[in-house]
């Protein structure tokens, strides 16, 4: 018989058998990842500050999410106004008008653009506009605080004074501002710290006309290391001196070297936050303290901030030492 297939039952069903096997299969493996519909907590405990007249500064705690927050987003009277990353817990909003109440709520986003519900909102009211305000304040005296456990902090301070008015304090950790209180305040806790590292706060007040004072003097604060954790390998007791020659300055740094079970090979020194160097003993890596000098040839008035950290013996790089500031010529 020309031309004729036959096609029993059974093979029929076999054949629809094995397509959807395949397209079962297909269908696995281009399968998508499943959708991040899940919103991020609402960021705590946020607040709002006057810095001025025009100006607010508003702070929160972070938010969490399953994946990860990516940033924030900051709204006045329930207009978005300022969008911040996820490292940062705090903005200012300027613009604004004097002797004028305000509520400020901050959403958290993730990655997928998820947004949390709104926090409770922060209420503040602008200060009338201050008459003319030429003199800073003068530094915050005394600062001096003590570790809360692991991650946290309390500081306390001497308060400044102004010829118009002191509006708040800032803390700031290695010249990033990381906190504010009223003018009112002489004390400040901190959280979101790390396990054993060590902090150099300052405190610098500020008045309305957004002048800042001198910082305060640094504090060194060193954390509560986490269970189990190894010791600490951060250097110890930092100091810098400066001196002129010729042209030039030197600057000489010396500290306590950290334990580490063994040599030292080399140290980093960074400067405003910058890798600068990388000190290499040129022969056997001397024991208790060590000493590096550097020159430089910028002028008298040049403000450095200076931090170290140690090559363990495992080829990794240690903690930081804490902070230091010089000033050339002074």
């Amino acid at each position: 018989m020309e031309g004729t297939t036959v096609q029993r039952p059974h093979a029929t069903a076999a054949l629809a058998c094995s397509a959807s096997l395949i397209l079962a299969a297909l269908t696995a493996c281009g399968s998508t990842p499943e959708a991040d519909t899940r919103k991020p907590t609402s960021p705590d405990h946020v607040t709002a500050q006057a810095g001025s007249a025009t100006s607010v500064h508003v702070m929160w705690e972070p938010a969490t999410d399953n994946k990860a927050v990516t940033g924030y987003e900051v709204y006045r009277n329930g207009e978005r106004v300022k969008s911040v990353a996820a490292a940062k817990v705090m903005t200012d909003v300027d613009g604004l008008t004097a002797s004028t109440a305000y509520a400020f709520t901050v959403r958290a986003r993730d990655a997928a653009g998820n947004l949390s519900a709104p926090s409770a909102a922060a209420t503040v009211t602008t200060p009338a506009p201050a008459p003319a305000d030429h003199e800073p304040p003068t530094r915050p005296v005394k600062l001096r605080g003590t570790a809360d456990g692991s991650r946290a902090a309390n500081l306390s301070w001497g308060g400044s004074t102004d010829d118009v008015g002191v509006t708040s304090y800032d803390i700031y950790q290695e010249d990033s501002r990381i906190h504010s209180v009223p003018g009112t305040q002489t004390t400040a806790h901190l959280t979101g710290l790390r396990p054993g590292t060590v902090y150099t706060f300052t405190v610098r007040a500020r008045d309305a006309a957004d002048t800042s004072s001198p910082d305060s003097n640094a504090l060194d604060l060193t954390t509560a290391s986490a269970p189990g954790a190894p010791a600490g390998t951060a250097p110890s007791d930092l100091r810098i001196s400066n001196r002129v020659q010729g042209k030039e300055y030197v600057i000489d740094l010396d500290w306590k070297q950290p334990g580490t079970g063994g040599e030292i090979p080399a140290y980093q020194l960074f400067m405003d936050g910058r890798l600068t160097t990388t000190i290499v003993w040129g022969s056997t890596p001397p024991a208790g303290r060590a000493s590096y000098r550097l020159t430089v040839s910028d002028p008298r008035g040049t403000r450095y901030s200076m931090k170290i950290r140690a090559e363990l013996p495992d080829g990794k790089w240690g903690d930081f030492s804490a902070q230091r500031t010089v000033v050339l010529g002074d």
